[in-house]
């Protein structure tokens, strides 16, 4: 393998439980040698997450004897680098999970495996062209989508209720209306919006697409960097909302949680949170609190958000990296992906798991707008650009901070972006 940029910088510092299940995976013919023993390094945190992921590998631990999973439990606390660490020193797991953001530059260096034809037709069709374009690098996927989120709207009802504002209903709701009800909403102590981007560039990102934003094209080295009326779009209508005294700026400098304990006291009626939040918001809202989640957002090209999933990948170095690849496939069957989706309140990628969830949940708790939210996930440029993260910190983050809160105008905010970019 080549030497690697990742190896310079540490130098530098529902469980299937039948064989049919295991899709195409049975219980393998004992070797001379014994079974086969493969590592899996799973960053679930949450209680209900790492018990799905227990009862999964223990599925397939009893339907393949001979091709033992042994569960490395981890954080995502410093993973990156203890990955660079691995990958360098050949020590890595077989089966690797984490997310489409962190593991292309491992992509990019060669160290994970090109999962193209490992994965059947079928999985394949589970899962959507756009989020499978987040995961693909150079042509190669090297990593299959598990868990996903998007950014909803969540509202205190009573307060909407108390301005007259109808919530809306169908599969989407236009920025129109989202700033419409805003400024209805805002009377008195209470302010229509609040929205916490302490760091936004995550959000402009992830949300940008409903007006078409790319910012990104090109791969690794050779990405480079598109500002235009589409990407300048999102942050001038957040503007707008501020400007008009719909959205408190206070908030903009907040994060979420901080807004949310805001949202919980009464003083916003609306909120901008990734969806994972409506798991925290019917277990932590105060008694009596009612709230819902309201359709996705539409912009100008609809409801189209950039997917970052958590993913699994294979190490290219795996002394068993063909049956890493069917452990994979197993895992991210639909009724497993459900299982672990609903634990961790995540998207599963699977359309089906989607279905799933939504017939064992009932949609409530937001979970038939975060479901909806699910469906338009799309590919994410950004993703694949090699310098993005370093540009995300030291030039996107504080630019979009002195915009939205009025110390630069859109001609300054796209000159920074751009500069900081070729920088």
């Amino acid at each position: 393998m080549k030497t690697s940029k990742l190896a310079a910088a540490v130098l530098a510092a529902t469980v299937a439980l039948g064989l049919t299940a295991c899709g195409g995976a049975p219980a393998q013919t004992p070797t001379a040698t014994g079974p086969i023993n493969l590592t899996f390094q799973s960053l679930s945190d949450q209680p209900g997450a790492i018990a799905a992921t227990k009862e999964i590998v223990e599925a397939w631990n009893t339907a393949n004897p001979n091709i033992k999973v042994e569960t490395i439990q981890a954080g995502w606390d410093g993973v990156f680098d203890k990955l660079t660490t691995q990958f360098s020193g050949k020590s890595a797991p077989d089966v690797i999970h984490y997310e489409a953001a962190s593991i292309l530059p491992f992509a990019a260096d060669g160290y994970l495996r090109d999962l193209s034809k490992d994965i059947s037709a079928s999985a394949k069709a589970e899962i959507s062209d756009g989020v499978w374009d987040s995961v693909t690098f150079d042509g190669q996927i090297v990593g299959v989508p598990t868990q996903m989120q998007t950014y909803v709207v969540f509202a205190n009802t009573k307060l909407l209720a108390d301005a007259g504002v109808t919530v809306p209903a169908g599969d989407s709701m236009t920025w129109e209306q989202f700033a419409d009800i805003a400024k209805q909403a805002t009377k008195g102590d209470v302010k229509g919006l609040g929205w916490g981007l302490k760091s936004p560039t995550a959000t402009m990102m992830a949300l940008g697409p409903i007006n078409g934003a790319a910012f990104f094209t090109g791969e690794g080295d050779k990405a480079e960097i598109a500002i235009g009326d589409n990407e300048i779009a999102l942050p001038k209508a957040i503007r707008a909302l501020s400007d008009a005294g719909s959205l408190d700026p206070t908030s903009l400098t907040q994060s979420g949680g901080d807004v949310l304990k805001a949202f919980y006291a009464g003083k916003y009626a609306m909120t901008v949170q990734g969806s994972y939040q409506a798991a925290n918001i019917a277990k932590d809202a105060p008694e009596g609190f009612a709230w819902v989640e309201l359709p996705p957002l539409s912009g100008t090209k609809g409801t189209y958000q950039a997917a970052n999933p958590q993913t699994l990948s294979v190490n290219i170095d795996s002394a068993h990296g063909a049956e890493a690849a069917k452990f994979v496939e197993f895992f991210t069957q639909p009724a497993n992906m459900a299982k672990l989706n609903q634990a961790d309140a995540l998207i599963p990628a699977s359309k089906t798991a989607r279905e799933q969830i939504l017939t064992a949940t009932g949609g409530k708790d937001g979970w038939a707008m975060t479901l909806k939210s699910g469906e338009s996930l799309t590919s994410a440029p950004y993703l694949k650009a090699t310098n993005y993260a370093q540009w995300k910190d030291t030039v996107a983050t504080p630019a979009f901070q002195k915009y939205l809160t009025g110390q630069i105008d859109e001609a300054t905010l796209t000159s920074e972006l751009e500069a900081g970019w070729k920088r």
